[in-house]
């Protein structure tokens, strides 16, 4: 069996190298993208099966990059991780209606966010689920 895929999105150097040794050591196949239009376009390519992206990014925002992938039926049901340097809350709606599973405030234990990917990359629904 292949590495499941995990997509990183955040403009801060860092928090990419931090979260990709964490992920990676895990046994996870990590990509990366310093901005959002960059995260669009490597979550349409390659589809993974998580994405943990910064709520404040260049081009597209954590926010409008979760919901154009919603928008799109191959990438509609990518679950996503929501990183926020600030108090930044949502409704259970607005999570809901861009598949947005957690919201993370920075500054964040690699390790919380190791548990998260693998508790919600284990609840990932089957390809064959069918819209009720």
């Amino acid at each position: 069996m292949s590495a499941r895929t995990i997509l990183i999105a955040d403009d801060e150097t860092h928090i990419l190298n931090v979260l990709t040794i964490k992920l990676q050591n895990a046994g996870y196949r990590v990509i990366t993208a310093q901005d959002g239009e960059e995260a669009h376009r490597l979550a349409c390519e390659h589809l993974p099966e998580l994405i943990i992206t910064d709520y404040q990014m260049p081009l597209l925002s954590g926010l409008e990059l979760c919901s154009r992938l919603r928008s799109s039926p191959a990438t509609k049901d990518i679950p996503a991780i929501l990183l926020t340097a600030r108090g930044f809350s949502m409704s259970q709606h607005e999570k809901t209606q861009d598949n947005i599973r957690e919201v993370v405030t920075k500054p964040f234990s690699p390790r919380e966010i190791l548990a998260l990917a693998d508790r919600l990359i284990a609840q990932e629904p089957a390809a064959t689920t069918i819209p009720g």
